[in-house]
């Protein structure tokens, strides 16, 4: 028993367990004593602050200056203070004049004598301190009392005795000692299991016997000449002797790496995560031919097995090894084709990718030719006889080769011909010596002449074939290679452009269904903007190169000769996204004909698209389209590049600004639903970005949308763009900000010249969203270009309303229409006064037209309507809408405004066969 103790006690587990309670004893220590310091600091500082708390509630009491003055303090605050110490706690409340005699203290016999150490107290400071002397060591606060000017009359000290103090903190020793001695146990304890527990790993072995075992494996294990790998459970490397890294190619730090990160060839990499049982596997890793073992271990202690792989190089098998490195290479080849082509969705790119990938390792030369549909990304027709291609790509090891260019029309008139023939059987076929194959030859006699001569003897022609559609040609040649193709390059040929085939069919179905969305989407978007004088506009639309999105824009014309200026963002990209933007566009110009605020405007259109998601939702399909294992989609023609065909696809994730900026007053208001806000060039041209609210994306719902409202000085520039503008996967939205404000900070530009060079700044070489940009330059209508006028309400103030306005439209040289105004303002006015509130004014603006407005305080809406004959009055909003071009009403914050529009010529405005009287027209109502 006391050998196993000792030898215990020298074993790597009893040092362990040693140092670990040595630590823990000295850990816990320091943490008793810290705890013990902490407690003891803790209660003098809490007896500092009930001290000064208490003196201080005492010193401010009411009444406390009076009896400070009165002729026996005493007996007045005596009582006082001795009720005030018992219920606070305290030892002592002493009252005391300015030389320290105390007036009151818990101690009767010390009443009338001199406290010491009072100087900064008698001088108006209040403090705390640990005072010791007499009568006791104590924790005391000392505060003045002042009069009601604030002078110092007085002086209030109260304290804890030290001794109390301390026995605050001894109460709490049997709790901190008690702690301790569980910490200590339970540290003890732990020590014990993690000693018991490495002693039982070690098997009682000391540091030296355990190096003497490791040096002896390490030296077993890294002399043997054969290669040695063991694997964890977790697919990680655990060990590789020194013939392992040399047969593999291990980096030197390869232990403890995934498998996957050893920059093994990928069949090596599955071979070494498979886990499966192999007994002396022939395999091909690198350029070295290697016999592979791979055996499970047995699982020990809880864990989890793993394996163990051995590797023996098999040089002896080197004409096995060469037939392997052919049969590599093609691997190798065809997984380089997997992921070089189509790594776009452009067909002459994929077609270039499928000639550049098999030169040289295959072929001399490739040529790849296209029907012509493909190429534009349209459907080809099925069956028939294909007699020419256009040639969409070529590859070679030299650039002087006497194939037809890129761009040349092939065609295929003779039917013995390889390419020929191949198109008609649907599969490769084989020409493996060019000069023997005279239906290639009759062809063209001329070109095939030069072409042999050049060296060309060899070809594959392959069909490029994808959903058993016909899309184009890929011909293989050889010229320097001496060896001609044989039947294993047939297959391997033929492998390879079935997989192009699939690459270049999603392409060429990508391409359609882009111009699609192109096509879609500048069909929605405006393609004149009105014509207005409120702002000078340029505008820029770029679709992504990844697809379709759909952002759009908008210039609005409303009453008033304001302007609404829209910016939108639908998420997603594809016809589906363009098509959900000319949705949410139609209804932005439907609201504005409301001319509803442009907070307003965006719940309505938040309300609308609600009801799109609901209804799309409760009607979608569930049918949708596969794919099979090349990624080709299969479930219809019209599968959209973003995978959203057969299932319909929500609005919400939205994002719109909406601003509407008035000339006359020069006054801008915006909202926006998720939206980035615009950017204001002043006319000093300083660039601001203004602050307001972000609101949430449009179909979210649950939250009110928020408008802000600024004044805009003649010549200001407001720039309103989607987010694609400044941000991408390479550069952040501050960024994309602070480059679009440099750009804009140029002065002395036009929109136009603004817009291209925001382009020219900002634009990615392959943008991964769209990019909408709208700057329009403010203006502002002159003030002799305005005429306004307050109304009273009573009906004789309807002639002096006519006269004036009649009198304007004269100054501005307006004759031909003053009589249809007047009798507009005449009906509108009337109306007004008999069916409105006050306050009624009348404005004349003159624009492009002549806009009258009649304002008042009733939110009442007039409705146009027919009049019987019988009826004496309901025929004054009809003359209105018979005489003027457009009118309408919009609302404010206090009433609304009844407006109509006339041109400014008379010549088109329907004349009546004789001029009614205009008094006689005002008694006509609504």
């Amino acid at each position: 028993m006391s050998a196993r103790l000792a030898r215990g006690a020298h074993s790597v587990a009893g040092q362990v367990f040693a140092l670990q309670a040595v630590i823990v004893l000295l850990l816990i220590t320091a943490a008793a004593l810290a705890l013990v310091f902490q407690a003891r600091f803790d209660s003098q500082r809490d007896a500092r602050n009930r001290s000064l708390a208490a003196a201080e509630a005492f010193a401010h009491a009411p009444g406390l200056p009076q009896a400070l003055m009165s002729r026996d303090p005493t007996a007045v605050l005596q009582p006082l203070a001795e009720a005030a110490r018992r219920a606070s706690g305290l030892d002592f409340i002493a009252v005391m004049d300015l030389r320290g005699v105390r007036y009151t203290d818990s101690r009767p016999e010390l009443i009338g004598k001199r406290a010491s150490d009072i100087s900064r107290a008698a001088a108006g400071e209040s403090f705390t301190q640990v005072f010791k002397g007499q009568p006791s060591d104590a924790v005391r606060a000392v505060v003045p009392v002042r009069n009601a000017d604030g002078e110092v009359i007085g002086l209030v000290g109260t304290g804890i005795e030290v001794e109390n103090v301390s026995h605050a903190v001894e109460g709490q020793l049997p709790l901190l000692v008690g702690a301790t001695a569980g910490g200590l146990l339970l540290g003890t304890a732990g020590a014990a299991l993690v000693s018991r527990r490495l002693l039982h790993q070690t098997r009682g072995l000391g540091a030296a016997e355990m190096t003497r075992m490791n040096e002896h494996h390490e030296a077993v294990l890294h002399a043997v000449r054969e290669g040695v790998l063991i694997i964890g459970n977790d697919q990680r490397l655990i060990l590789a002797n020194d013939e392992a890294r040399r047969l593999l190619d291990l980096p030197q730090d390869a232990e403890e790496r995934h498998v996957d990160e050893l920059g093994l060839d990928p069949r090596t990499t599955e071979l070494l995560a498979s886990g499966r049982v192999v007994t002396d596997h022939v395999h091909l890793a690198g350029d070295r031919l290697l016999a592979v073992n791979v055996r499970p271990t047995m699982a020990y202690a809880g864990r989890p097995a793993g394996r163990v792989v051995t590797l023996r190089d098999s040089t002896e098998l080197a004409s096995v090894s060469g037939r392997a490195e052919v049969a590599r290479s093609r691997l190798q080849l065809l997984y380089d084709a997997g992921v070089r082509i189509g790594s776009t969705l452009d067909v002459a790119r994929t077609a270039e990718e499928l000639s550049e990938v098999a030169v040289p390792r295959f072929a001399d030369f490739v040529t790849v030719e296209l029907l012509e549909p493909v190429l534009r990304g349209d459907e080809p027709s099925r069956g028939g006889v294909y007699t020419e291609m256009r040639r969409a790509a070529i590859t070679g090891i030299r650039s002087d080769s006497p194939l037809q260019p890129v761009g040349d029309l092939i065609r295929f008139e003779v039917p013995t011909a390889p390419m020929a023939a191949a198109l008609d059987a649907g599969h490769a076929v084989l020409a493996a010596d060019l000069n023997a194959a005279m239906g290639w030859r009759a062809q063209d006699s001329q070109g095939t002449r030069v072409a042999l001569e050049y060296g060309l003897h060899s070809l594959i022609s392959v069909p490029l074939q994808a959903r058993g559609v016909v899309l184009g040609m890929a011909n293989f040649w050889r010229a320097d290679t001496p060896e001609p193709f044989d039947g294993e390059d047939l297959s391997f040929a033929e492998e390879l452009g079935a997989r192009a085939a699939v690459s270049i069919d999603n392409a060429r179905r990508f391409t359609r269904e882009h111009a699609m969305a192109v096509t879609l989407q500048r069909s929605l978007l405006p393609r004149v903007l009105p014509d207005q004088s409120a702002v000078d506009v340029a505008y820029r639309y770029l679709p992504a190169k990844a697809g379709v999105g759909g952002d759009w824009f908008d210039v609005i014309q409303l009453p008033g000769a304001r302007v609404a200026l829209v910016v939108g963002d639908v998420v997603g990209h594809g016809v589906h996204a363009a098509a959900t933007m000319g949705r949410l566009r139609t209804a932005v110009h439907n609201f504005s004909t409301l001319d509803l605020p442009p907070d307003e405007l965006l719940g309505h259109l938040d309300e609308l698209i609600n009801r799109i998601d609901q209804d799309e939702a409760g009607g979608a399909g569930n049918a949708e389209g596969t794919a099979d294992g090349n990624g080709s989609a299969t479930g219809g023609e019209d599968a959209e590049p973003d995978g959203t065909a057969g299932r319909a696809s929500s609005v919400t994730g939205a994002t719109c600004l909406y601003a509407v900026y008035d000339p006359v007053s020069g006054r801008c208001r915006m909202a926006s639903a998720g939206h980035p806000g615009p950017a204001l060039i002043r006319p000093d041209g300083r660039v601001e970005f203004p602050e307001m609210p972000a609101g949430i994306p449009l179909g979210v719902g649950g939250m009110p949308f928020e408008a802000v409202e600024f004044d805009l000085p003649e010549g200001s520039r407001l720039v309103l763009f989607t987010d694609g503008l400044v941000e991408d996967r390479d550069r952040d939205f501050d960024t994309g900000l602070r480059l679009l404000a440099e750009s804009l900070s140029r002065s002395g530009r036009s929109p136009d010249q603004a817009a291209s060079d925001v382009l020219a700044t900002m634009l990615f070489p392959v943008p991964s969203d769209d990019i909408a940009l709208l700057i329009a330059d403010t203006r502002r209508l002159e003030a002799d270009r305005v005429a306004e006028w307050e109304v009273p309400v009573e009906h004789s103030a309807v002639s002096r309303v006519r006269n004036a306005g009649s009198a304007q439209l004269v100054e501005w040289g307006l004759e031909d229409i003053a009589f249809t105004a007047e009798l507009i303002l005449s009906e509108l006015v009337t109306n007004a006064i008999r069916y409105g509130s006050a306050p009624v004014g009348v404005r004349l603006i003159r624009d492009r037209s002549l806009i009258c407005e009649v304002s008042d305080g009733s939110s009442t809406s007039p409705h146009l309507r027919y009049a019987a004959t019988t009826d004496e009055g309901g025929r004054g909003l009809f003359l209105v809408a018979q005489y003027a071009e457009r009118w309408g009403t919009r609302y404010t914050d206090r009433g609304k405004v009844i407006w109509a529009e006339l041109p400014l010529t008379g010549g088109a405005e329907p004349q009546p066969p004789a001029p009614p009287d205009l008094d006689a027209l005002e008694d006509l109502a609504w």
